[in-house]
């Protein structure tokens, strides 16, 4: 049995997937906020670099002792977009000895393309935490492809839990896509997704199986955008599958997915667990 490992280094959380011959075993997670404060400074901060290099190397460390026979990993918008960037990946190396692949915003989105679509046709959105990718692919070939820095992290540093900017701010992210092609299927992939397709779901424990082709209509992510930015964090906690630390960012989150779907003619968007870390494992060749 071969067993492989791949951690997404994310600007909200660091995640772990282990396979086994090509099938995924499991995947987990660790919100250390990497990108913290990012929307204010070029610089990652002393305290996000710490927490997330510990989360790497303990992930590392976990794959290596289940078994797997090679580990890679990758980074995103805050690691690509900060001056001290490489400083992290230097203190990554330092604690486990892994060389982390910083992806560009293009590599990004074809990565999380992979993930939900596979080699079919069809658009993905991905909101992270301080990017968003928009990708559409039409007979086989990639006909467009943006990334654009605003993510769940960005808008809780620039707008805190305030409506009216939060969803001022996605107008203005929206405007810098331009014109997207049509695509059907058009997914969702990222832990703003899946989230609220389980809270719309209702669901009282978080399944994949469950989350995974669960279609959003435009009207049902206003809807969702509206409630949960009413809400406060400690009401959105209440929700069964709502992580304590994805709480705070889930509205804006919400805000952000609303307003791109209502500005680039995106009526529906089916929601994917199966993302960057299956698609990244898939184009490395590990599984």
């Amino acid at each position: 049995m071969r067993k492989t490992a791949v951690i997404d280094i994310g600007s909200n959380s660091v995640r772990l997937m282990l396979t086994a011959d090509g099938k995924v075993l499991y995947k987990t997670l660790n919100t250390t906020r990497l990108g913290e404060g990012i929307a204010a400074s070029s610089r990652l901060g002393e305290a996000p670099m710490a927490r997330t290099a510990a989360a790497v190397a303990e992930f590392f460390s976990r794959a290596k002792a289940e078994g797997a026979s090679e580990v890679r990993a990758f980074a995103t918008a805050a690691v690509r977009s900060a001056e001290n960037g490489g400083e992290f990946l230097g203190r990554v190396k330092a604690l486990c000895g892994l060389d982390v692949e910083v992806l560009s915003g293009e590599t990004e989105a074809e990565i999380g393309l992979s993930g939900a679509l596979g080699g079919r046709d069809g658009g993905l959105v991905d909101a992270g935490g301080a990017s968003t990718e928009i990708i559409v692919r039409k007979g086989g070939a990639i006909v467009y492809e943006k990334s654009v820095n605003i993510g769940v992290v960005r808008l809780k540093d620039m707008c805190g839990r305030e409506r009216d900017k939060l969803f001022a701010a996605a107008e203005r992210a929206a405007a810098e896509y331009g014109q997207v092609p049509h695509a059907e299927p058009f997914c969702a992939v990222g832990g703003t997704a899946t989230t609220l397709a389980s809270v719309l779901l209702g669901l009282t424990e978080y399944n994949p199986a469950l989350v995974t082709g669960t279609r959003i209509s435009a009207e049902e992510m206003r809807a969702l955008a509206e409630r949960l930015t009413a809400m406060t964090p400690e009401q959105i906690m209440a929700f069964p599958t709502v992580p304590e630390k994805r709480a705070d960012v889930l509205g804006g989150g919400a805000a952000l997915l609303s307003v791109l779907m209502d500005r680039l003619g995106i009526s529906a968007l089916t929601v994917s667990d199966s993302d960057n870390l299956e698609g990244y494992a898939r184009l490395r060749g590990l599984m």
